[in-house]
């Protein structure tokens, strides 16, 4: 039996990140009409219909979404979501929010809700979209043991799920996990380039390269040992593995890898000082 069972869940945008999702409630057994998809666009409620959720037009109808609903997931961007928000607030009867726009903190969320206070923040990856993603949330001290158990439950349908104490780690968050897999695109475009260059063709460099990282991820998952002393054990000495860590030791890649997580934190840092203006 899940916490989830009978709860009427919202989302207010029914973009990428929504419908990711609400195709990981899906699949762990949530029923589609338990779901609710606030979105102007008509294909957008189309689509969603037509997989058994309950579609609304936020624009003739903004408060239908939020009065019945359990859960609410904010999902649209955060550029917007004053507007979105503004007009559905004297409606909220302690509903949980889960905000999944990058860069709104608790508190700007709040004020924009005229200081609702029920709010959970997210900051999930794009893996989620395959139910293979990472988020990271953080919910301030009025949230429930039972409300994170839920918001646990919501993000937890897509991937891994990670509670920070302090809501300014949520920059770290967004440098090590929601950011992250473009960093790993990069890796792998870097590597199948090189494959390419060496000999091999486009589709047996992506292959091995691909499952290369599938299966090293997976290695250092099920293992006990720390990611270094694994890199350690497969580098035999005066090897060919040795040779290439040398060259990336030589390049400095581990301090050029922190630099670039840094920038990904200060600019987090830098967008939710610009949201909070």
């Amino acid at each position: 039996m899940s916490v989830l069972d009978n709860k009427k869940i919202s989302f207010i945008g029914g973009g990428n990140m929504a419908q990711a999702l609400i195709s990981g409630l899906v699949s762990c057994g949530i029923q589609p009409n338990l779901i609710t998809v606030a979105d102007p666009s008509s294909d957008v409620r189309e689509q969603l219909a037509a997989k058994g959720l309950n579609t609304i037009d936020p624009i003739t109808d903004p408060k239908a979404a939020v009065i019945d609903a359990d859960i609410i997931v904010l999902a649209v961007k955060p550029q917007v979501m004053k507007a979105v928000v503004g007009a559905f607030t004297d409606v909220l009867d302690n509903q949980l929010i889960i905000s999944v726009a990058a860069g709104l903190s608790t508190e700007i969320l709040s004020a924009m809700l005229n200081g609702y206070r029920n709010i959970v923040r997210a900051m999930p990856n794009t893996p989620a979209m395959i139910q293979m993603g990472a988020t990271g949330l953080y919910g301030a001290d009025n949230i429930s043991a039972e409300q994170k158990e839920l918001a646990t439950a919501v993000m937890e349908a897509s991937g891994l799920v990670m509670w920070v104490e302090n809501e300014t780690h949520m920059h770290a968050v967004t440098a090590v996990s929601g950011s992250a897999p473009a960093y790993m695109f990069y890796f792998i475009e870097s590597m199948v380039d090189r494959a390419v260059a060496l000999g091999l063709d486009q589709e047996q460099a992506s292959a091995l390269a691909l499952q290369t990282m599938i299966g090293a991820a997976k290695m250092a998952m099920d293992s006990d040992d720390a990611p270094a002393e694994l890199r350690r054990k497969v580098t035999s000495p005066n090897g060919t593995t040795q040779a290439a860590i040398e060259s990336m030791q030589a390049n400095e890649i581990g301090r050029q890898i922190g630099e670039a997580m840094q920038a990904c934190y200060d600019r987090s840092q830098a967008l939710s000082e610009e949201m909070s203006k």
